[in-house]
């Protein structure tokens, strides 16, 4: 007997497909709908805040300015982001709390920027002076040398035994896309301001490997990092910097076993273990008796009460929070979004002074110049101090400009001085795809299109405008910090540089986190109790909720690993996202980093 071979239809397979993908959609919205229910019906059963609460801090996944949290329907998982302010919020009140006696610092895959994490080591530092204890715990596949950093600053610094220390020092990688775009046939014309050879976000176009300029720039940046890092680290540990730059070089460190040997760690236990320590500090005989609450939760319901307050009382402080790449339209970090928080914050009476948390690294020019007008007006009549987070960079710097007074992290990833913009020519890729392009009009600039080279004129032109806009950012930089442009251009040229190296050269005025931004506010103020609002305002959210309440149960809600999420391919689509966005002259960070 032959074999019979059953050929579907395609449409009739896409729809089988999609049909199934839209009902387990809806199986994961009912789900979550039944726990909503479960959540709010048994709300007055949910834990309490007791006598000799341990804090339980989960540093696992994303860590931004704001909380969110979403569902995605493709991957069928919930994606949440915890949010830094109400982080650093926890730890305040969480100093002061009787109940609590001390954190669990349990890491995983932590993914923030170097900035972040440094804010949430000077917290956890603070907290340590209420004399509470802190015990971090590396129970992931690896310990990073960002988690690593984080965990120095508790008392006791434990791993899992057989987890991969990662010690090795920074470095990074960049994908140049100059020959793809040959072999697809497209065309790329470059403008960049005057002198600007180190704005190098559009290198990979146009170059096969990193200019001199960027390489210069990225190595002092890294070393500057590194060499922060360490700082930070034999401030806590029985460590010295050229121990710790010595097992860098020889690899010394390849899992906690070494770390241990090393000083690195105090010990190699597993979790039970870890928890019989705890158990010990707060006298209880069974685990069963440990109280840990979940710190993600504590430091939301505190971060909205205190808001609450806020919101209905007199706050003299408000904090616009601003993250993201700097666009005209949209929620984030768009000129329509910022300039409306900074006019409701100049409304209110009872403000008087006003911190603008800037972690961006940059955008649109058309919507940078939007902003840089609103933070101008608005220090007139209030005081602005601002506050810069993992990015301040070109956009984001110059945004910041017109500000009182500017923070930056040690971190802090600022500067960029320049502009730039990007002309694709697509005719002779549509050319080997079978498709002619024609083009008719008026007069001979009419039409101005990707399928079209600029001629010498229109190109000359183009490039004036692009002068013209970076000398208004240096013209923008010298009033804004009283340096002559001379002095502006010879740190510009789209140059980034670290907190410490902008605080020598006079990009801004102090080195500090967020917390200290806040507390010059206050000053300025010369005000007793003074309460604090945050701009986008905080408002109830049964979904995060639903997280907060997920989050203290034994639920898997992490999308499983594919062929598709592979870091190449994600970086080369965060290329082509960052790279659509680049509409008009751009003010824009000339590269991406991530921590490991």
């Amino acid at each position: 007997m032959e074999d019979q071979q059953t050929n579907m239809p395609f449409k009739k397979l896409f729809f089988s497909v999609f049909l199934a993908r839209i009902l387990s959609f809806i199986a994961l919205v009912t789900v979550l709908g039944i726990i909503v229910g479960i959540v709010f019906l048994f709300d007055s059963n949910e834990p309490e805040v007791k006598a000799n609460t341990i804090l339980h801090v989960q540093l696992d996944g994303l860590i931004a300015e704001q909380a969110t949290s979403s569902i995605d329907p493709v991957a069928l998982s919930i994606n949440q982001t915890k949010g830094l302010s109400a982080l650093l919020n926890g730890l305040e009140t969480a100093a002061e709390d009787d109940k609590i006696k001390g954190l669990f610092l349990d890491f995983g895959t932590l993914n923030c920027g170097m900035a972040s994490a440094q804010e949430l080591r000077e917290g956890i530092l603070r907290f340590k002076e209420s004399k509470k204890f802190v015990v971090a715990y590396n129970s992931g596949e690896y310990v990073s040398q960002q988690a690593y950093y984080l965990a120095s600053a508790a008392d006791e610094v434990y791993g899992f035994p057989t987890s991969a220390f990662q010690w090795m020092g920074l470095g990074g990688e960049l994908y140049f896309i100059k020959d793809l775009l040959s072999k697809i046939g497209v065309e790329v014309a470059i403008l960049k301001g005057d002198n600007n050879d180190f704005k190098s976000a559009v290198e990979p176009l146009f170059l096969n490997k990193m200019s001199d300029s960027s390489r210069l720039q990225m190595n002092a940046y890294l070393q500057s990092t590194w060499n922060s890092m360490l700082d930070d680290i034999v401030t806590s540990r029985p460590l010295t910097t050229e121990l710790l730059n010595s097992y860098a070089n020889n690899l010394d460190l390849k899992n906690v076993g070494d770390a241990v040997e090393k000083g690195l760690i105090d010990k190699a236990l597993y979790k039970d273990e870890v928890l019989k320590i705890l158990m010990k500090k707060v006298n209880v005989k069974l685990q069963d008796d440990l109280n840990l609450y979940s710190f993600s939760k504590y430091s939301k319901d505190s971060f909205f009460k205190n808001q609450i307050l806020a919101q209905g009382g007199e706050p003299t402080v408000a904090v616009i929070l601003a993250e993201g790449s700097i666009a005209k339209n949209g929620k984030g970090f768009s000129s329509d979004n910022i300039c409306k928080l900074f006019r409701e914050a100049r409304k209110m009476k009872s403000v008087k002074s006003i911190v603008f948390r800037v972690n961006s690294p940059g955008g649109s020019a058309l919507a940078s110049e939007e902003i840089w007008r609103e933070v101008a007006l608005t220090n007139k009549e209030k005081k602005v101090i601002v506050s810069m987070g993992d990015y301040a960079a070109s956009g984001g710097y110059y945004v910041s400009t017109p500000a009182e007074f500017i923070f930056a992290d040690p971190f802090t990833l600022t500067g960029s001085i320049g502009v730039f913009g990007v002309l694709p020519y697509t005719k002779k890729m549509l050319g080997k795809l079978g498709v002619d392009v024609d083009i008719i009009g008026t007069h001979e600039h009419s039409v101005m299109s990707l399928n079209r080279k600029l001629t010498d004129t229109e190109f000359s032109i183009a490039q004036n405008e692009v002068n013209e806009i970076y000398k208004q950012f240096l013209e923008r930089v010298s009033n804004g910090r009283n340096l002559t442009k001379e002095a502006v251009n010879k740190i510009a040229r789209g140059r980034v540089w670290t907190g410490d190296d902008a605080k020598r050269i006079g990009l801004v005025d102090s080195i500090g986190t967020l917390h200290a931004a806040i507390n010059y506010a206050k000053a300025m103020n010369n005000i007793k109790d003074q309460k604090v609002i945050y701009y986008p305002e905080l408002k109830q959210d049964p979904f995060n909720e639903l997280i907060s309440f997920i989050e203290g149960q034994d639920i898997n809600v992490e999308a499983s690993n594919t062929i598709l999420r592979h870091p190449i391919l994600k970086s080369i689509e965060e290329s082509i996202q960052f790279s659509s966005e680049w509409n008009g002259t751009m003010m824009r960070l000339p590269f991406q980093l991530q921590y490991r």
